[in-house]
């Protein structure tokens, strides 16, 4: 079976938008997978007016129509060989993209993060924060997914593989791995250390302390590769996890980074609690799985 066979990619006719949908385009090219266009008409909500609860509904249809002729004119007939559908629903952006991906068993949600100003690097859109959070497939995004290249130059070289050695970690690197092998890329695995592991109150201490917990951190992520039958290289930083996956994505050129959204903290790396800061610091398009 297809790693990715069903790729939905919610539509806002941004920039931003647009970008994402690049990387669907390029994706469902390569993996053969049906594509689903998916705009969501938020309800219409009049204040101070008694017909208010008259008017809404004229309005949402009137909106629903307008938001048709819009996805029906996006630009995608370019894509060849592929399934692809346009729709429109109308309700809580978050809940109705969540809903049909669970409904329509989709692999993959292509979505952009939507910061907005000079710190929008730090921002994470409240709809894309809730899918992230509840859907239950991955979820491609990213804060910089309005400079993706055109969708046919689009590849993938490097694959980086953040983990926190905890009971998730196996889901992640089989999906990282799967993808990598698709692309015939390289795979790297990313752990990192908080400095509070190696210091206590400003004072580090001895040398030999750090490079135990890097030995300790490396062996255990030789023996999780080991287990799930996967190659990679290992990079272990120091630093809390955004920072040193940020540096390790930075490091090796990667064109995806691929972390986890499981339930379990690992004892070292803690990434789900620290998943939305990764996401929002990396230089590359993140699968959060």
């Amino acid at each position: 079976m297809p790693l990715i066979s069903r790729i939905l990619a919610p539509i806002t006719f941004s920039a931003r938008c647009q970008g994402a949908f690049q990387y669907a385009e390029a994706l469902a090219c390569h993996f053969r997978s049906e594509l689903v266009l998916l705009h969501v008409v938020m309800p219409i909500q009049s204040y101070g007016f008694p017909d208010a609860v008259a008017v809404a509904p004229e309005l949402m249809d009137e909106a629903a129509a307008e938001a048709k002729v819009q996805l029906d004119a996006f630009p995608a007939e370019r894509l060849t060989g592929i399934t692809l559908q346009r729709i429109v629903v109308e309700g809580d952006p978050a809940r109705e993209i969540v809903e049909y991906a669970t409904e329509r068993n989709c692999d993959l949600i292509v979505m952009p993060t939507h910061g907005y100003g000079p710190f929008r690097r730090f921002l994470l859109g409240s709809v894309t924060a809730k899918v992230l959070h509840d859907a239950h497939c991955p979820v491609w995004t990213g804060p910089h997914l309005e400079d993706a290249p055109p969708y046919p130059t689009i590849g993938f070289h490097k694959v980086l593989c953040a983990i926190d050695l905890g009971p998730d970690s196996h889901a992640v690197l089989n999906w990282a791995a799967g993808f990598a092998g698709e692309y015939g890329a390289e795979l790297t695995v990313v752990h990192g250390i908080p400095r509070s592991t190696i210091n206590l109150g400003g004072l580090y201490f001895d040398p030999e302390w750090t490079v135990q917990v890097r030995n300790e951190a490396r062996d255990r992520a030789a023996f999780l590769l080991d287990e799930v039958g996967v190659k990679a290289d290992i990079v272990i930083n120091i630093g809390e996890p955004a920072e040193a996956v940020r540096l390790a994505a930075e490091e090796t050129g990667a064109g995806i980074l691929v972390i986890g959204r499981g339930r379990h903290a690992g004892v070292l790396g803690r990434l789900r609690a620290n998943a939305y800061a990764i996401l929002r610091d990396s230089p590359c398009p993140v699968a959060a799985i």
